[in-house]
């Protein structure tokens, strides 16, 4: 059932190029025919030349044939080469079409997606598995045709000049075949376990190199090689017994080979079953053997090819056919005067099964309100922020933005009306400005406002190239305090209806704490803000605050009314208070 589906996988990539596919065989099977003459010149002049030892025969001078026979080799060549670079260019034409939709894919998959899948397998099929299906377009999908129509040509050719001595040749054909089979079969169970390692082997790879500072940080070198060395001799392990098949196939391949000349050779010059032939047949007969042999070697090497990318195409294609994790960015009703309105009516979550983040959770944010999320990790304060940015479904409840469930918003115009900073913002390997921009296109005038609004000018002034500047990989120049200054700006660039900041100031100084909150203050004034802040010094002047607890609202409030009640929250931001103190 798999070589099935992973045959109709086949099909559906190469249906497009179909009529180049033809192209190249064609031109593969005139090469085939200049293969097939090239030696019928060599025995015209063993024949007719060599034995009279004259230079003319009937017009026609040894010479004629050279030039004739160069000629075929430069037309062969020339259309050999157009073979290649047509078939190179498909390949790279069909690996161009798989990674464009499997960075779709990626972009467009939803946050449940991204959570379960390691960013390193993802790496690993873009880049490598690719790879592997561009060598079967390159080296196999058009040699193969061209190789077993030279197979069938030669030994038609080699039934024409003597039946007796081909019906020789097929004792070794038998041979050949329950050898080269046996060998691919085991071969094939290799590379199968072979491909499941170096997948694992380079998912750790790309996420040790992710995280290499924190490698460092908790100096776990050691421990890392460790765990390397161990995928490393797993994938060397699976690839025992692979070196001995490679290196005993061509060999007894090669035995094969001259057997069948030795054969020729034997019953040619004992004359048995009644064979005498002329030199320059056995000559041409012992050519055109030596040149079937020839595509039997690549056909065998390129059964790993062929592995490799019928392997590769099924984990592509387990990714790209499960469409239940796109998300729908083109339809639902679209965003146009955002007020900022956000109520959540008995909402129910859990990111696995019933194993509730959020149990029945009802709150109302009017148009301009802040509000703070304030509860223990794990009390659900990150996952409302989730929510209503529709990174997830809710199971129970429903969500409203301005009155609109938000499942029925279109989901691009949804995030637009929310500016979303994270406690460790992403900094591209880019110009400040690009990164404030996010390639869209903002005045300079809108991205200067924002830098003042953010307070970065004074950071951004003092770089040396000023918004030009580019940051080295994940913002690693800048100090954590830095990239959360361009992350204001691109916020406020953007300038959406509804802000969260998640713990956004907590990497800031308090001098710059202070210029921010000022801008985060009059903003608020006019915006939807929710804040997440485990320091409560940063939210005693928000509207109302939610206090959360084992995924329930518990409290709710503003600052003065939940302290004089003396209960939850009162405690926490008592011991708050005292850890400063």
């Amino acid at each position: 059932m798999k070589k099935k589906t992973t045959f109709s996988r086949f099909k559906k990539m190469i249906k497009p190029y179909k009529w180049t596919i033809i192209l190249v065989t064609l031109m593969a099977l005139f090469i085939d025919v200049c293969e097939l003459v090239k030696p019928l010149f060599v025995k015209e002049v063993m024949e007719k030349y060599l034995p009279d030892k004259v230079f003319v025969q009937n017009g026609i001078s040894i010479g004629m044939i050279f030039a004739a026979y160069v000629f075929v080799v430069i037309i062969s060549s020339i259309v050999d080469y157009i073979n290649r670079l047509v078939t190179s260019k498909m390949g790279e034409n069909v690996v161009y079409t798989l990674r464009e939709k499997l960075y779709k894919y990626i972009e467009h998959s939803n946050i449940s997606f991204h959570d379960k899948t390691p960013s390193g397998k993802l790496f690993v099929r873009v880049v490598n598995d690719t790879e592997d299906v561009y060598s079967l377009f390159s080296e196999v999908i058009t040699t193969l045709p061209k190789d077993i129509m030279i197979i069938i040509g030669l030994f038609s050719v080699m039934i024409y000049l003597s039946i007796k001595l081909s019906l020789v040749n097929l004792i070794v054909v038998p041979l050949l075949l329950i050898f080269t089979i046996t060998i691919t079969k085991a071969m094939s169970k290799i590379f199968a376990k072979v491909k499941d390692t170096r997948t694992i082997l380079n998912t750790f790879l790309a996420e040790s190199i992710y995280g290499i500072k924190l490698i460092k940080i908790f100096n776990r070198q050691k421990e890392k090689q460790e765990e390397c060395e161990k995928y490393t001799q797993k994938n060397k392990e699976a690839a025992k017994g692979l070196g001995f098949l490679m290196g005993i196939l061509p060999a007894t391949m090669d035995f094969i080979q001259n057997l069948g000349t030795a054969l020729i050779v034997i019953f040619c010059a004992n004359k048995w079953l009644g064979i005498s032939l002329d030199p320059s047949i056995v000559y041409l007969f012992i050519s055109y053997l030596n040149k079937i042999f020839d595509p039997i070697n690549r056909i065998v090497e390129n059964m790993e090819v062929v592995e490799d990318a019928f392997s590769s195409i099924d984990k592509i294609y387990e990714i790209l056919e499960h469409e239940e994790f796109l998300e729908d960015t083109s339809s639902g009703i679209e965003l146009k005067d955002v007020k900022g309105k956000i109520e959540f009516k008995h909402v129910w979550f859990a990111y696995d099964k019933e194993n509730w983040v959020l149990k029945d959770v009802s709150f109302t944010i009017n148009p301009g309100e802040s509000i703070a999320l304030v509860g223990k990790t794990g009390s659900g304060k990150t996952t409302i922020t989730n929510l209503i940015n529709r990174f997830y479904t809710i199971q129970k409840g429903e969500i409203l933005l301005d009155g609109v469930n938000i499942n029925n918003i279109n989901l691009s115009s949804l995030r637009k009306s929310i500016g979303t900073i994270l406690q460790d913002p992403f900094i591209y390997a880019k110009s400040i400005k690009d990164n404030i921009k996010l390639f869209e296109d903002i005045q300079d005038e809108k991205i200067n406002e924002a830098i003042n609004l953010a307070s970065a000018t004074e950071f951004i002034n003092s770089l040396n190239n000023g918004l030009d500047e580019v940051a080295a990989e994940r913002g690693s120049s800048y100090s954590a305090g830095q990239k959360q200054l361009i992350a204001f700006a691109r916020i406020f660039a953007k300038n959406p209806a509804i802000f969260i900041l998640d713990e956004a100031t907590a990497n800031i100084d308090t001098k710059t704490e202070s210029l921010i909150q000022n801008s985060i203050d009059r903003i608020s004034s006019e915006k939807t803000s929710i804040f997440i802040a485990h320091r409560l010094s940063t939210i005693v002047n928000v509207d109302k605050i939610l206090v959360l607890n084992k995924g329930k609202i518990i409290e709710e409030g503003n600052h003065q009314s939940l302290v004089a009640k003396d209960g939850y929250y009162a405690k926490l931001y008592n011991a708050y208070y005292n850890s400063l103190v």
